[in-house]
C-alpha cells in the first residue's frame, strides 16, 4: 500500500469498512430472502424475519452488550485516588480530542491489552490490564489509550455491535433452516418439485457456508477500525512512535491473557490469541501487528520531516 498521508489513511479505512458494513447489511437481506424462498414463503417474508432477528439480538446488545464485556473480563472501574497518571493521560485526551472523558477500568491480568467498549462517546469505556498499565511508559501508556479513545470516538465500539448482531442473526437463522430440513420431505414428481428440491439445496450449502461469510466480513471490518484507530490515535497525541513502541512491546509480550474469550477477542487492541493464528489468514480479527508497526513508523518519520 502506496505511503499516505495521515488524513488519507484515515479516510481510506473509514471508507473500506463502510462498504464492508454495507456488504454485511445486504448479505444479511439477501440470506433472509433466499431462505424466505426455499421454504415456501416470499423473499420479502424471509427479509422481513431477518429484520425481526436482527432487532431482537440489538436490543440485548445494545442494553447490556458493555456490561456483558466488562464482567466477563472482571475489570475493575478505577478513579482519580486509585491512578492519578492514568486519569491525568485520559483526561488529557479527552480534552485534546473534544470527546467526554471516559470510565476507566483495570483487568487484574498480567498480560499486556487494551480494549474499549460503549454504546456511544458519552457513555465510552476504556480498560487496560494490570500488566500493560505497569509496564509502558507514560507516552506509550498515552498512545495506547489514545486508540482506544480513537475507537469510541469513531463509534467502532458501536460498529462492532452492529457487525456481531449481523453475524449472530445470520448464524441463528442458518442453524434454523438446518434443523428444518431434518423435518422435511420433498418428492420429485413434477418439475415444479423439481425446482424447488434445487433451490433447497442451494439454500442448505448457503445455510452452511453463510455464518463463515459473515464472520469474515466481522474480522474484515474489525481489521481495517484498527487501521483507523492507529491513524486517529497518531492524529489526536501527534506522537505516533510512542504508540508503535507500545505495539512492539505488545508483540513481544508472551504472557496469555486469561480474561479474553473467543467472542470479545475483537475488542482488545492486539489479539489476545494471536499466537495461535496466523495474521494473515482471513479469519484474523486484526490486521498484521508489524504492519500497523511499520505505518506507525512512517508516519512517525513523516511528522518529524514535516517539523524539521
Amino acid at each position: 500500500m502506496p505511503d499516505l498521508g495521515l488524513f488519507q489513511h484515515i479516510d481510506h479505512n473509514r471508507n473500506r469498512s463502510a462498504i464492508l458494513v454495507v456488504s454485511a447489511v445486504l448479505f444479511l437481506a439477501a440470506f433472509g430472502a433466499i431462505l424466505g424462498a426455499a421454504t415456501g414463503f416470499t423473499p420479502w417474508a424471509g427479509m422481513g424475519v431477518a429484520a425481526v432477528v436482527g432487532l431482537v439480538l440489538a436490543a440485548v446488545a445494545w442494553g447490556q452488550g458493555s456490561e456483558i464485556v466488562l464482567a466477563s473480563s472482571g475489570a475493575e472501574e478505577i478513579g482519580r485516588d486509585d491512578d492519578r497518571e492514568l486519569v491525568n493521560i485520559v483526561e488529557e485526551l479527552s480534552i485534546a480530542s473534544g470527546l467526554p472523558r471516559p470510565r476507566i477500568y483495570v483487568v487484574p491480568d498480567d498480560a499486556l491489552n487494551a480494549f474499549a467498549t460503549g454504546r456511544s462517546p458519552k457513555e465510552g469505556v476504556v480498560a487496560v490490564t494490570r500488566g500493560l498499565r505497569n509496564k509502558l511508559s507514560r507516552d506509550e501508556l498515552q498512545g495506547v489509550m489514545a486508540h482506544e479513545m480513537a475507537h469510541i470516538g469513531n463509534y467502532d465500539t458501536r460498529l462492532m455491535v452492529l457487525m456481531a448482531v449481523i453475524v449472530g442473526s445470520v448464524a441463528i437463522m442458518a442453524d434454523w433452516y438446518l434443523r428444518s430440513m431434518r423435518y422435511a420431505r420433498y418428492t420429485r414428481s413434477s418439475s415444479r418439485n423439481k425446482g424447488q428440491a434445487a433451490l433447497v439445496i442451494g439454500a442448505i450449502l448457503l445455510a452452511i457456508l453463510a455464518p463463515i461469510v459473515a464472520s469474515l466480513l466481522q474480522f474484515a471490518v474489525s481489521r481495517k477500525r484498527e487501521y483507523l484507530a492507529d491513524a486517529t490515535a497518531a492524529r489526536m497525541t501527534r506522537n505516533p512512535g510512542a504508540l508503535a513502541d507500545a505495539l512492539e512491546k505488545l508483540a513481544h509480550s508472551g504472557e496469555k491473557l486469561k480474561a479474553a474469550n473467543r467472542g470479545t477477542q475483537h475488542l482488545f487492541i492486539v489479539n489476545p490469541f494471536r499466537q495461535a493464528q496466523k495474521l494473515r489468514n482471513a479469519f484474523a480479527t486484526h490486521p498484521p501487528l508489524q504492519d500497523r508497526i511499520d505505518r506507525l513508523r512512517r508516519l512517525a518519520g513523516a511528522t518529524q520531516s514535516k517539523a524539521s
